[in-house]
């Protein structure tokens, strides 16, 4: 059936030399989301680290990770390739721009997380690649194909989305404590603004799509406004569980709250304006707060 559907789509339209061949694989990989999900793995595994951290360990998780998080990305592409090609904002992606066939993109991805998988159970240990796998099967087979038939999909799309300080907690310790679910309910519930401010500012290019995120199906709003919102708070909220947990210390609280209330102001701006650039500051804030977040914590706790 895979074969089938890759074999359905027609083959690049464009000649390409080998420097434009392997940068339209390496677009594949959606770089700037691995570089992402390959930080937020990194914290999780120094936050994890009880004493020294063991820097083999480190390089074999993070090489793993990223290589599976290229492969998700290459998957994913192909899966929604079609999709790709009646948005402005994705038109331009390796597949829709005939820079690489389905056929390519399947095989990559397959090639790329079968062998991430292969790399990060002997390597590091068999609960990173579980996990690894458990991200892979959620986000490819699971929250891609449901974007075209619930809004229900961001949230179903966390699970996986949530997964990496998760992955690099339990790489540095072969285990999973409160603290590592805590980095997962953190990343969980900021994903909900981080989302919805792009589907927002890109509603009309989702309904053209057929993707029924919240903000492409309903005409005012307001739950989109209100998700945000909720979901917000519930984000801040939760960043100050590493304090009391004692995972980190008061620099990283100080930090938090001040973190905390840029974001939520960005959110309370949308809120009451419900303007694309609006959208636009919640995006930037969420981009800028996770990391900001993570890092402190971390650098607090070293």
């Amino acid at each position: 059936m895979l074969k089938s559907l890759a074999l359905a789509s027609p083959t690049p339209a464009v000649a390409l030399g080998l420097r434009d061949r392997l940068a339209a694989y390496w677009a594949l990989t959606k770089p700037r989301i691995t570089f992402e999900v390959v930080l937020t793995a990194a914290f999780g595994f120094l936050l994890g680290t009880p004493g020294p951290v063991d820097w083999v360990r480190f390089c074999h998780a993070m090489l793993g990770i990223g290589l599976l998080s290229g492969g998700i990305a290459a998957l994913n592409q192909w899966m929604e390739h079609p999709a790709d090609g009646q948005m402005r904002r994705t038109a331009t992606r390796p597949i829709p721009s005939g820079k690489v066939t389905p056929f390519q993109a399947l095989l990559f991805g397959l090639v790329l997380t079968i062998g991430a998988e292969a790399y990060l159970c002997p390597t590091v240990n068999p609960l990173t690649a579980i996990l690894g796998l458990a991200t892979a099967i959620g986000y490819v087979w699971i929250y891609t194909p449901l974007k075209t038939r619930t809004w229900l999909s961001t949230a179903i799309g966390s699970f996986p989305g949530a997964m990496p300080p998760l992955v690099g907690w339990a790489a540095a310790t072969g285990s999973l404590s409160l603290e590592a679910w805590v980095l997962f309910a953190i990343m969980f519930f900021w994903q909900f603004p981080h989302f919805y401010a792009i589907a927002w500012m890109y509603r009309e290019d989702y309904r053209r799509a057929g993707i029924g995120m919240l903000p492409v199906i309903e005409a005012d709003g307001r739950r989109t406004i209100r998700q945000t919102l909720i979901t917000g708070f519930i984000t801040v909220g939760l960043s100050m569980l590493p304090f009391w947990l004692g995972l980190s210390g008061w620099i990283y609280l100080a930090g938090a709250l001040l973190l905390g209330a840029l974001f939520l102001q960005s959110c309370l701006v949308l809120a009451r304006t419900r303007t694309n650039l609006a959208a636009k500051r919640v995006l930037r804030a969420s981009v800028m707060y996770l990391p900001m977040l993570f890092l402190l914590m971390t650098l607090n706790r070293l």
